[in-house]
């Protein structure tokens, strides 16, 4: 979403290659930070797993659909759900608590033993934590793969939105799942951009290595920020891609 347009207009370099280019940047993003985030424990691999079969089905579906919906409907359709994202994040910032409580438990996720715990860096203690409402993670998940097919587009602020708001997991564990999510989804496409010669090794391998040792330095910083800061990051994120997918769905680039 950020590499494409910087490496287009700082660099001067073809819009092809720079999506290529930026495929690689998300798998080494994800690979620098999960790295980190699998040796301390943080993020929950069933979780990713599970809602990454709804992402691939949605996908699918959103590609045999392309041409038969507007694409401005979806923009403006999901547009508005990340905008609702963040002022759920701006309540939960305004509360001034993270929500550690038990939650409802849950038969998916006592089913598929999707509960974790993980040790927080900033509070200095275990959290034990159960996820909720699979259906509507589920729901949200394939509903972003559909966007991901049908306008090419990621699905990285979906994937938070879905297990933070929905499924009630706390932010580090939902930033952690997120970010092996999107290395996932982006391997599998990383193939069709290589054969079609879309991908420069001597752009993309630069590009990769300098991302990979920042994403590693990333992610053992997060684990020591309180959730409180996180959101703070993570709201006008939030605001801009959900404004920037309303505007351009009226034709309008931000």
């Amino acid at each position: 979403m950020i590499i494409t347009p910087i490496i287009t207009l700082a660099l001067g370099l073809d819009i092809k290659y720079a999506i290529g280019a930026s495929i690689i940047a998300v798998i080494a993003t994800s690979s620098g930070s999960t790295i980190a985030f699998l040796k301390d424990d943080v993020l929950n691999l069933r979780v990713a797993m599970f809602l990454e079969i709804a992402t691939t089905i949605g996908a699918i579906v959103g590609a045999i659909l392309t041409g038969i919906f507007h694409p401005a409907i979806l923009y403006f359709l999901f547009g508005s759900l990340l905008i609702f994202s963040s002022w759920n994040m701006y309540r939960k910032l305004r509360s001034g608590k993270e929500i550690l409580k038990r939650a409802k438990p849950d038969k998916w996720a006592q089913k598929f033993n999707l509960n974790s715990s993980y040790f927080d860096k900033n509070l200095n203690k275990q959290i034990d934590y159960q996820v909720e409402n699979i259906p509507g993670g589920l729901s949200i998940m394939f509903g972003a793969g559909i966007a991901s097919g049908m306008l090419g587009i990621g699905s990285g602020a979906f994937k938070v939105m879905a297990m933070d708001n929905a499924m009630k997991m706390p932010l580090k564990p939902s930033s952690a799942t997120s970010n092996l999510m999107m290395g996932v989804t982006a391997a599998a496409s990383a193939s069709v951009y290589f054969f079609n010669g879309s991908i420069k090794p001597g752009i993309a391998v630069p590009l990769a290595l300098g991302i990979l040792v920042g994403a590693a330095i990333g992610s053992r910083i997060m684990q020591h920020l309180p959730s409180r800061v996180i959101r703070m990051i993570f709201i006008p994120i939030l605001l801009y891609l959900g404004l920037q997918m309303i505007f351009k769905a009226f034709g309008v680039t931000i």
